[in-house]
C-alpha cells in the first residue's frame, strides 16, 4: 500500500510500508508481456530483495516499456529531476533496466522485463545466492508465462543449411539480418555463467551473445558488452555454428539481440528440451527432412543435434520431427546430404515486424487485460511526456 508522507520532500511518494514495494513490484511486472507469475514460495520476491535496493524498486514501478527521458519519469514519481537521472543511470549499470544514449539528446530509460530483461543484465555479475533462486524461479516462470504460447526468442538455420531453392526473407538468415544492422556488440552469455557458477556447464564460446544498435551501444556504455565490427560478428556466427550452438534471435523481423546457445545451459533450450514436442514450441519455418537411404549412419547428426530429434538407437538414425526445431546443425555435419532443411508444410503467423508488435501479441495471448496495460502505458508516456518539461528540481517540494 502507498502511503503519502508530506515530511520527505526529496520523494513525495515514499512507501512507508517498505515490505510491500517488492511484492508490487512483482505484480507489475507480471502484468508486463513477458510475466513474472507468482509462486507459493515467493522466491520471485526473494529475486527482486537480491537485485533492487528499495529505492530501486520503488522507482522500477514509474517506468512503462517506452523509451522516456528522466525528467518524465520524475515526473510521474514526483522526484527530483537530478536525483532521479542519477538513480536510472546507476540501475542501467546495474543491468536492471534499459537505456539508450541517442546522439546530442538526453538518455531515456524504460523498465526492463525479467526474462529477456534484467536477468540477461546480470552477466558478468551473477552471485550463487542469485543463480541458486534462478534455478528455483525458472521452471515454474517457463510454465505459467507466456512461452509456449509466443516465444521472445526464435530459431534460425545456419547459413549453410538453409535450402537455396527456397525463398528466403531476410529475417529468416543470420547474415542478412547482420547485414541490415548498423551497430554491433557482443556480450558474455549469462546462462554459460550461471550453469559454471553452479558447478555445471560447458566449454563453448563464453563471449557469445550478439547485440544490435541500441542495444549495442548501451553495452557499451554500461560495460556489459563491447563493441565489435561486421566482420567480427559474421565470424562470431561462424564460431557458434562450429561449437554446435542454435542460433536464437529476438521474434521480430528487426531483432536487436541473436542467442548463440547450448541445450546444456540455455534457460530457454533446456526447458523446451524436457517438452515431449519441441518443434511446437519454436517460431521457425524450417524442418529438417532425413533420408534413410542417403544415410551411411556416421552418427554426426546425432552427435550434434539439440534435442535429440535425431537419436542413435540400435545401430541407426532415427529422427523424430516432432523434435525438430530447425537449427541446421545437422546439416553442417553431415557428408552424405541424408539431411536437409525443408519449409514446414503447416503456415505459421508471420513473424513480428518489431519488438513491440512481439510484446503485443504476447500480452494478447494471455488476456486483455495485458492489452489494457500496454495501451495504457502508451497514453500515460504521451501525457507525461507533454507536462514534463515544465517538471524541475524544487517542484517536488511544491507538490507536498
Amino acid at each position: 500500500k502507498c502511503w503519502l508522507n508530506k515530511t520527505d520532500g526529496d520523494f513525495s511518494y515514499n512507501l512507508l510500508i517498505m515490505t510491500h514495494i517488492y511484492q508490487q513490484l512483482a505484480r507489475y511486472l507480471d502484468a508486463l508481456p513477458a510475466g513474472y507469475p507468482p509462486t507459493d514460495s515467493g522466491v520471485e520476491i526473494e529475486i527482486l530483495q537480491t537485485l533492487f535496493t528499495e529505492e530501486e524498486a520503488a522507482l522500477a514501478l514509474h517506468l512503462t516499456l517506452l523509451d522516456e527521458e528522466a525528467r518524465v519519469i520524475a515526473y510521474r514519481a514526483r522526484r527530483d529531476v537530478s536525483k532521479t537521472a542519477d538513480l536510472l543511470e546507476a540501475m542501467v549499470h546495474k543491468g536492471l533496466i534499459s537505456g539508450s544514449y541517442p546522439n546530442s539528446k538526453p538518455p531515456r530509460y524504460a523498465i526492463s522485463q525479467y526474462v529477456i530483461g534484467f536477468h540477461e543484465g546480470q552477466v558478468d555479475r551473477l552471485s550463487k545466492a542469485y543463480v541458486s533462486l534462478f534455478k528455483r524461479y525458472a521452471p515454474h516462470l517457463f510454465e505459467k508465462g507466456p512461452w509456449t504460447k509466443v516465444p521472445q526468442i526464435r530459431t534460425i538455420p545456419i547459413n549453410a543449411a538453409i535450402p537455396v531453392t527456397t525463398e528466403v526473407m531476410p529475417y529468416e538468415s543470420a547474415e542478412a539480418i547482420l547485414r541490415s544492422k548498423t551497430h554491433f556488440g557482443v556480450r558474455n552469455c549469462v546462462c554459460r555463467q550461471e550453469l559454471i557458477l553452479d558447478g555445471e556447464g560447458c566449454d563453448r564460446p563464453m563471449e557469445s551473445c550478439l547485440v544490435f544498435d541500441d542495444a549495442a551501444l548501451n553495452d557499451a556504455v554500461t560495460g556489459q558488452g563491447r563493441l565489435i565490427t561486421l566482420e567480427e560478428a559474421l565470424a562470431k556466427v561462424e564460431a557458434a555454428r562450429e561449437a554446435g550452438l542454435v542460433l536464437q534471435p529476438a521474434n521480430s523481423q528487426n531483432p536487436i539481440v541473436m542467442c548463440t546457445c547450448c541445450s546444456c545451459c540455455c534457460g530457454v533450450l533446456r526447458n523446451i528440451k524436457n517438452h515431449p514436442e519441441p518443434a511446437a514450441l519454436v517460431a521457425n519455418p524450417f524442418i529438417a527432412s532425413y533420408d534413410v537411404e542417403a544415410c551411411i549412419t556416421c552418427g554426426k547428426c546425432a552427435a550434434v543435434c539439440p534435442m535429440d530429434a535425431l537419436a542413435w538407437a540400435d545401430e541407426k538414425i532415427t529422427f523424430n520431427p516432432a523434435r525438430c526445431i530447425g537449427c541446421g546443425l545437422c546439416v553442417g555435419v553431415c557428408p552424405t546430404q541424408a539431411v536437409v532443411m525443408v519449409r514446414k508444410a503447416a503456415r505459421l503467423k508471420p513473424i513480428p515486424k518489431n519488438t513491440l508488435v512481439t510484446y503485443l501479441r504476447m500480452a494478447q495471448a494471455q488476456g486483455p487485460h495485458k492489452v489494457l496495460t500496454l495501451v495504457g502505458m502508451v497514453l500515460r508516456s504521451v501525457v507525461h511526456s507533454v507536462l514534463a518539461p515544465r517538471w524541475k528540481d524544487g517542484d517536488v517540494k511544491k507538490s507536498n
